[in-house]
C-alpha cells in the first residue's frame, strides 16, 4: 500500500527546494509503514515497510533527486531500510530519537504523529554539516551476534542473583544447570563469533592488534568500526568515556561521563579492572596516581578505561603490536 499526499513548496520557510544544492527526505519508522517527508517541500509518502515498499521508496527518492536521508534509530526497525538505501547510494544520516526530540523542541515544534515527524526528520537531515562515513557492512551481523552474547552473560548475571536468595536446594539445582547450560553455550557463540570475524583478513589483522583480551577486542572491533582513524578526542566522546565539564558562574562542579555507546563502554570498564591490577604496565600506574590524588576507586577506574581506549585507538592507527614500553606510543596517548 502506497500514500502519497503533495502540495506546493513551503512558500513562507527559509529553506527552498529549488535553491538547495542537497535535497534532503526524512524517514519515520514504524513496524510495519514508513512516512518519509521532504525538507523545504510538503509532499509526503508512505509506504509498507517490506521489500517492496522500499523499491517504491528508493524510486520516489530518486525522481525527486533526493541525495541525503535521514532516519531515526528505532529498535532495529530502521535496519533493513536503511541497509537497502545505502546499497542505493543515498547519504544515509542516522539519529538518535533525543536528537530529534531537541531539534523539534528548539524550534518549538510540539507536535508530534508520524507525518509531522518525518518532517522533522527531514529538517534535522539538512541542518547536519557534518556527514560521517557509513559503517562497514559486515560489521551488523557481528553486531547483532555479539549482542546476542552480551545477552546471554546479562541472563547468567540474572540467574545468579536468583541463587544466591534462594533456599529451596530443588531450585538451586535448577538454576545451576541453567547457569551451566547459557555458560556453554556462550563460549560457543563467541567461538563462533571469532571464528567468522577471521574469515576476513583485514578484520583479523585489526583484532589481534587490539591486545586487551579477545572479549574487550572483539567488542571494540565491533562497536567502533571507527577505531584507529580517530582522534583520542572522539574515541572517548563515542564510548561514553570522555568526562564532560559541569561549571557555571563561579559553581565548578564535578565532571561526568554521559552518552555514548552504552555496551562498549561496559565492555571496556570490565576490562580496565584487570589491566589496572596485573597485566598493563601504564594502566597500572595511572590507577595508582588517581588512587593516591584521593580519586573514587569507579572514577579511577573509568580513566584506566578512557586511557585503554586512547592506547588502543593509537596502536590500531599505527598498526603496530602494542609492547608494554613503547615511548612515542605514550606520547601519542597521553
Amino acid at each position: 500500500m502506497v500514500e502519497r499526499t503533495s502540495g506546493s513548496h513551503n512558500k513562507g520557510g527559509s529553506r527552498k527546494m529549488g535553491k538547495r544544492n542537497t535535497i534532503c527526505a526524512g524517514i519515520d519508522t514504524g513496524k510495519h509503514k514508513l512516512d518519509v517527508a521532504l525538507d523545504g517541500n510538503s509532499e509526503q509518502l508512505q509506504v509498507d515497510h517490506t521489500v517492496e515498499g522500499h523499491q517504491v521508496l528508493v524510486e520516489w527518492l530518486k525522481c525527486r533527486k533526493v541525495k541525503r536521508v535521514g532516519i531515526e534509530a528505532s529498535g532495529g526497525y530502521e535496519q533493513a531500510v536503511v541497509a537497502e538505501l545505502r546499497r542505493k547510494r543515498f547519504v544515509v544520516v542516522l539519529f538518535q530519537p533525543k536528537q530529534v526530540r531537541a531539534y523539534g523542541t528548539f524550534h518549538l515544534l510540539l507536535a508530534k504523529n508520524d507525518k509531522i515527524d518525518a518532517k522533522l526528520i527531514a529538517m534535522c537531515t539538512a541542518a547536519v554539516r557534518t556527514i560521517h562515513s557509513a559503517p562497514d557492512p559486515r560489521l551488523q551481523p557481528f553486531a547483532d551476534h555479539l549482542t546476542m552474547i552480551d545477552q546471554i552473560t546479562e541472563d547468567i548475571a540474572r540467574l545468579k542473583n536468583r541463587l544466591e536468595s534462594c533456599r529451596d536446594t530443588r531450585i538451586q539445582g535448577v538454576w545451576k544447570a541453567q547457569i551451566a547450560l547459557l555458560a556453554k553455550s556462550k563460549r560457543a557463540e563467541f567461538k563462533a563469533l571469532l571464528a567468522a570475524i577471521r574469515t576476513h583478513s583485514d578484520l583479523a589483522a585489526r583484532l589481534d592488534l587490539i591486545y586487551c583480551g579477545l572479549p574487550t577486542a572483539a567488542a571494540v572491533l565491533i562497536r567502533m568500526p571507527e577505531i584507529g582513524t580517530i582522534t583520542r578526542e572522539r574515541a572517548s566522546a563515542l564510548s561514553g568515556l570522555a568526562p564532560y565539564d559541569d561549571d557555571s558562574g563561579k559553581r565548578s562542579g564535578a565532571r561526568h561521563i554521559k552518552g555514548g555507546r552504552e555496551r562498549l563502554r561496559w565492555a571496556l570498564y570490565n576490562a580496565a579492572l584487570p589491566a589496572s591490577s596485573r597485566w598493563n604496565p601504564q594502566i597500572r600506574a595511572l590507577y595508582g596516581r588517581l588512587i593516591a590524588a584521593g580519586k573514587p576507586h569507579k572514577c579511577a577506574l573509568v580513566a584506566c578505561a578512557r586511557k585503554l581506549l586512547v592506547t588502543i585507538n593509537a596502536v590500531v592507527a599505527r598498526g603496530i603490536p602494542w609492547e608494554p614500553e613503547m615511548p612515542q606510543l605514550a606520547k601519542l596517548t597521553t
